[in-house]
């Protein structure tokens, strides 16, 4: 277990592989044939990376963590309502600290549901709820396709790239679809997603990789980062680290305060205090202008190498204060005090 959280404490390989499709996009961005090349090939991709989610969904899994509805409705309100309104608080708070597309950025990452990979697997170092968690996420992600635009287009009131009906027929056809069409065929495709977990890994994050690249690229071509200080990189991170020490203290006192158990409250915290990057990035090439997504994307890659560091050392506290529990009881045993 502490390899595991050692690791976790160090940068993702994977972040950095984003950063560095990213500094690709910036220093080589596709133009004229390529771009638009490069622009279907990127379609496919998101449209694969749904797909293959649709593949690994488990009704199962997703129908007995529904029982738990006060759960659900805690760890949905704190990443639809909470997040969202401590966004516009920060930004009414502090307008000037960020530019246009890097608040666009921060806000668009608060509409965003949670991740579902990370937050089960720190569900589970802390020893919480994993069943509970599974339902958590993997709801989140489901209602985050129909929740987020919602969020961003009619909420936020942010400059989109389409009108309202057209990001709906983007999502439906690049979104939704794949993903039905990947849970309509888990029954016979699931045991290969299983028997090659590598593969599905890599075929998800290539597809992550190339969303990435086109964002840049395209935002390079537009200038979007021709004028971008340092200052605005310290101040974005400087706030997505009070954003997030705000929801975990939110979802930590909450489920103390409505009493639930330990194993519970720990698939709220981490459920209930993420953004899911795979979701998020291939989402805000439908939702914004090519010229500014390259931005956008930019606090949710920061937002999630934080959240995985931070939320790391959390679960390690949580596994270790259940040794110690554990420990303590065990002594009782021995000494017959109970």
């Amino acid at each position: 277990m502490n390899a595991i959280i050692a690791r976790r404490r160090r940068p993702d390989p994977f972040i950095v592989s984003l950063f560095v499709a990213a500094a690709i996009g910036i220093l080589a961005p596709a133009s004229g044939i390529a771009a638009a090349a490069l622009g279907y090939v990127k379609a496919a991709a998101i449209g694969l990376l749904f797909f293959l989610q649709g593949v690994r969904l488990q009704r199962a899994a997703l129908i007995a963590g529904m029982m738990h509805w006060r759960l659900q409705s805690l760890t949905l309100a704190s990443t639809f309502v909470v997040f969202p309104l401590l966004g516009f608080a920060l930004h009414a708070l502090v307008p000037g600290v960020l530019n246009e597309s890097l608040w666009l950025g921060m806000l668009y990452l608060c509409a965003l549901p949670s991740t579902v990979q990370s937050s089960i697997a720190f569900t589970s170092i802390a020893k919480g709820n994993v069943p509970a968690a599974v339902c958590a996420a993997t709801v989140s992600n489901l209602l985050g396709i129909a929740i987020t635009p919602l969020l961003v287009t009619l909420l936020l009131n942010l400059h989109a790239s389409a009108s309202a009906p057209e990001q709906i027929e983007a999502i439906v056809k690049q979104l939704v679809l794949p993903l039905v069409a990947g849970q309509l065929l888990s029954r016979w495709l699931l045991p290969w997603a299983t028997r090659h977990p590598a593969l599905v890994a890599t075929t998800d994050r290539a597809s992550i990789l190339l969303v990435v690249y086109a964002a840049c690229s395209a935002a390079v071509l537009a200038g979007a980062w021709s004028d971008l200080p340092w200052q605005q990189l310290a101040s974005m991170l400087a706030l997505s680290t009070l954003l997030l020490a705000l929801v975990l203290c939110f979802t930590r006192l909450a489920s103390r305060t409505a009493c639930f158990e330990r194993e519970d409250e720990i698939a709220i915290v981490f459920c209930g205090s993420k953004k899911s990057l795979a979701t998020g990035l291939p989402m805000a090439n439908i939702l914004f202008p090519a010229t500014s997504v390259g931005l956008v994307i930019l606090p949710v890659l920061v937002f999630h190498q934080l959240q995985l560091m931070v939320c790391a050392y959390i679960a390690q506290r949580y596994a270790e204060s259940d040794a110690g529990d554990q420990s303590a009881v065990d002594a009782h045993h021995r000494t017959g005090d109970i």
